[in-house]
């Protein structure tokens, strides 16, 4: 907290000084004066799937996460944003990397939590960005830059995009690219460490897995996008996108467990023991192809839909839609309802509890690489601009909004999301 603070303090101290030595005549800014999100999320998930006990198990989880988003006018043109954050989370799921370290009195179970260390973890981001938009405001440029960093995994990335308006701005054609470069600390099940032994386990024979651990520790993702953007009449304003994604290197999750149809079961209690952990290929080819068309119905209605394809080079093919409907009820505040729908084919390398054989090469028993459907149903409210007078130093509140959404999947899985956000503009 007092380094997000003092952050805070060194960017606007930065503003101040970048106003100051400007100098040059008025023109409209890109950005007229500083603003800062405040922004806070809740997730919560109940389901029995979990990859961490080989696609059987609890999937519990709650996760908190809270930013702060800066974005300071350095001149006319320029606008440095930075993004620093911080999620918490517990899972009962990634509790079951060691199913053991709990308390010692209690039989253990895919479908009860341990109390030891791995329940929990936390991630932190830093994310800044530069944009740059010409004196005619037909061209924008942006870099960006991204570090995340948990207990077993290190993230860290580079962008830029390049954006051109033109056909009296009635057209804007986008281009941009991001590259990340991720170390694991992998984190194997406990059975699978080096030196494992309990008298506990039973079985036919002995436990005796065939596991060798991962040689390579790094994945790297390369992406591509480009969108164009037109307003098609003065009341609908249509979209489409593109990306392209390779990734490669480690793309396996380590703890994630499974178990073949043609080896002998293992357990301690209730808990079967690995017979692996997921494998699956070095490299991953994504397109996702997309549109968006929003139309203006009058001035209270406005209908924002959405639409992507999907797929893939290990056999996922996958669709999203989605609708929102701002209403606007007065100056000050909107209402809007949203629903999206999601549907994917399974992934080559995706088998149930105890289908894989061991002789297969690549395998997995996460459901997000099953087939599955998924609807998610939300509203929001916004209020804006009512609540000038409040202060937080020297900023006044220009936005409070406020999303709750439900989320339901085919294979069991539930979730409820809550996200928070406030924007704060500076005199």
């Amino acid at each position: 907290m007092k380094k997000t603070t003092f952050l805070f303090i060194v960017l606007i101290g930065f503003w101040g000084f970048a106003q100051e030595k400007d100098t040059s005549s008025y023109k409209k800014r890109v950005l007229e004066s500083s603003e800062v999100d405040l922004l806070f999320s809740y997730y919560g998930q109940e389901g029995d799937h979990a990859a961490v006990s080989g696609g059987e198990g609890t999937e519990r989880l709650t996760d908190a996460a809270s930013s702060i988003v800066v974005r300071l006018p350095l001149n006319p043109n320029d606008v440095l944003t930075v993004d620093v954050g911080i999620s918490a989370y517990t899972s009962a799921s990634s509790s079951n990397v060691n199913p053991l370290d709990g308390d010692q009195t209690q039989d253990v179970s895919p479908f009860s939590a341990s109390s030891g260390a791995s329940r929990s973890d936390q991630l932190i981001h830093f994310n800044p960005s530069f944009e740059h938009s010409s004196p005619d405001r037909n061209k924008i440029w942006n870099a960006n830059a991204y570090i995340a960093s948990e207990y077993d995994y290190f993230s860290l990335g580079v962008g830029g995009g390049y954006t051109y308006a033109f056909n009296e701005k009635n057209t804007e054609l986008s281009l941009s690219g991001k590259l990340y470069f991720d170390k694991w600390n992998p984190q194997y099940p406990i059975e699978l460490r080096a030196g494992f032994f309990d008298n506990r386990i039973s079985g036919s024979g002995n436990y005796m897995p065939s596991f060798t651990t991962f040689d390579k520790e790094n994945r790297n993702s390369y992406s591509l996008s480009l969108a164009i953007s037109q307003i098609l009449s003065a009341k609908l304003q249509g979209s489409i996108f593109m990306d392209v994604v390779l990734q490669n290197g480690l793309l396996s999750t380590p703890f994630q467990r499974v178990y073949f149809s043609d080896m002998d079961d293992f357990f301690i209690d209730d808990f079967q023991l690995a017979d692996d952990v997921e494998r699956l290929p070095d490299s991953r080819f994504k397109i996702p192809v997309g549109a968006r068309l929003n139309y203006y119905l009058n001035d209270v209605v406005v209908l924002r839909s959405y639409y992507r394809f999907y797929t893939d080079d290990w056999g996922v093919s996958a669709y999203t839609a989605s609708l929102e409907v701002p209403v606007k009820l007065g100056d000050s505040f909107t209402f809007y309802p949203a629903y999206r729908f999601y549907g994917q084919t399974k992934a080559d390398y995706f088998y149930g509890k105890e289908e894989a054989l061991s002789t297969h090469d690549f395998y997995s028993s996460d459901y997000d690489l099953s087939k599955y459907t998924a609807h998610q149903y939300g509203v929001g409210v916004q209020y804006k601009d009512i609540f000038t007078k409040t202060r937080l130093f020297m900023f006044g509140l220009k936005a409070l909004q406020l999303r709750l959404s439900k989320y339901d999947r085919s294979d069991g899985l539930g979730a409820f999301i809550m996200t928070l956000g406030t924007t704060f503009v500076a005199d």
